[in-house]
């Protein structure tokens, strides 16, 4: 199963695309930080996600982590470094969520069904991530999490598109507010995720349904797709904006630094809306 050549020089270290009867497998390896995404991995999968896109011979993505973790979501300590600019905290965010909503935009444009396989944590963006695509296998270890507030943060990878129309507007509110976790089985019985499946199979599975997908009409799928998508009322670029404008707020406050200095401090923040 080749790597895809669209992929940048080295970039094959820290993540891995292999090509198989149709179907692009784009695997996140950072196991170290379960995945959690710095630059390089950020650029990297946009790039390999929009390459899949465009690919008449890929029909299917399959998207996933190494390691036993689908995504920790973005990696604080090089966020806050390549933000700062020799400063403190977080300073020019702006084009580093650009980066990270290109992700998510490469992901509901490609024409064709992008499954998200999922083992361990999707927190924050990575539970933005899974959501963003078509399908979603997990296994028992898996779980979803909207983290965001427990760095006085908000959900900024189209979290609040996805939810409410996924799980309704009061267990949505519940997820984001709360940041409780969500476990592999009652993402499936509250309609987060497709299927639950053994960790001994997840893999064989996913790639089988992905295969079977494969041989379906892309033509039709990239217009099943299409109007799904358009259906749901309000778009992903309109929530994007909302989240954006809502974070470089929220990314802007004294709140966000406590939150962030507290999880680096292993201690519970004290969060006084300034």
């Amino acid at each position: 199963m080749p790597l895809m050549s669209s992929l940048g020089q080295g970039s094959d270290e820290i993540l891995w695309v292999q090509r198989d009867a149709g179907v692009a497998r784009i695997t996140l390896n950072r196991p170290k930080s379960k995945n959690a995404l710095d630059a390089p991995l950020r650029r990297a999968l946009r790039a390999a996600l929009e390459a899949a896109g465009r690919d008449a011979e890929v029909r299917v993505v399959v998207l996933t982590g190494a390691g036993g973790a689908f995504c920790a979501g973005a990696d604080l300590k090089t966020t806050m470094g390549e933000s700062a600019a020799g400063g403190s905290g977080f300073g020019d965010v702006d084009p580093v969520l650009d980066e990270y909503h290109a992700i998510i935009r490469a992901i509901v444009d490609a024409p064709k069904p992008v499954i998200a396989m999922v083992e361990g944590p999707a927190v924050g963006f990575g539970c933005d991530l899974a959501l963003a695509c078509d399908l979603r296998l997990v296994a028992p270890s898996a779980y979803f999490q909207e983290k965001f507030v427990r760095l006085g943060l908000m959900p900024d990878g189209g979290g609040t598109f996805w939810l409410p129309r996924l799980v309704g507007l009061a267990r949505a509110m519940e997820m984001m507010l709360t940041a409780e976790p969500v476990p592999g089985e009652r993402a499936v019985q509250l309609g987060m995720a497709n299927r639950l499946i053994d960790a001994a199979a997840l893999e064989a599975e996913t790639l089988a349904l992905a295969r079977k997908l494969a041989l379906g009409p892309p033509l039709a799928f990239a217009q099943i797709k299409r109007a799904v998508r358009a259906g749901l009322g309000g778009t992903i670029d309109e929530s994007l904006a909302l989240e954006k404008q809502g974070q470089l707020r929220c990314l802007a406050s004294r709140d966000c630094l406590e939150g962030v200095m507290a999880w680096i401090e292993r201690r519970e923040p004290t969060f006084r809306g300034e």
